[in-house]
């Protein structure tokens, strides 16, 4: 048969096909990222310029400042399908806006409190500092909340949403 070996051809396309299967049935957690204008968005920037490796099903939302998200976004995002959402600025004492970070630190643990009364974990909600210079650390706090909520599994929220 020259060389062509029909069974080893059909075990082949088998593993092939098992690993389509599992690609399509393997949860990625979707990420909404509200970032800061002058920090944590260069932050992002810098770790896709220096090809840091972070899940590519994360959405960017540059805000001016953390201290301006209204925890309706928040809440949207959450109702609109995402599994989790960070918000990340500047370090405390560094925000362009004085006390913008402070505001965001308020609101995400007010929310964080209503996240649970609504039925979703906390850990799907994360506040993190940013300086603008490292792409690492943006990168590897995607890398971990992803993680994180791949053993959470999907929002009880996705369900009632089509994407």
């Amino acid at each position: 048969m020259n060389g062509f070996n029909l069974s080893r051809s059909i075990r082949t396309r088998q593993l092939l096909q098992v690993r389509r299967m599992r690609k399509i049935t393997e949860f990625e957690p979707r990420i909404i990222a509200f970032t800061c204008n002058w920090c944590a968005y260069s932050a992002a920037d810098i770790a896709g310029i220096s090809r840091f490796h972070y899940p590519a099903n994360v959405r960017n939302i540059k805000v001016m400042c953390t201290g301006m998200i209204d925890p309706g976004y928040i809440l949207r995002a959450f109702e609109r399908g995402a599994d989790g959402v960070l918000v990340a600025g500047c370090e405390i004492g560094d925000c362009h806006y004085i006390s913008g970070n402070i505001k965001a630190k308020e609101r995400v643990e007010r929310l964080k409190k209503l996240l649970h009364i609504l039925g979703l974990e906390d850990e799907r909600l994360r506040l993190e500092w940013i300086d603008a210079g490292d792409g690492r650390k943006f990168a590897d706090t995607i890398e971990n909340m992803a993680g994180k909520l791949k053993k959470l599994g999907p929002s009880p929220f996705k369900k009632e949403v089509k994407s």
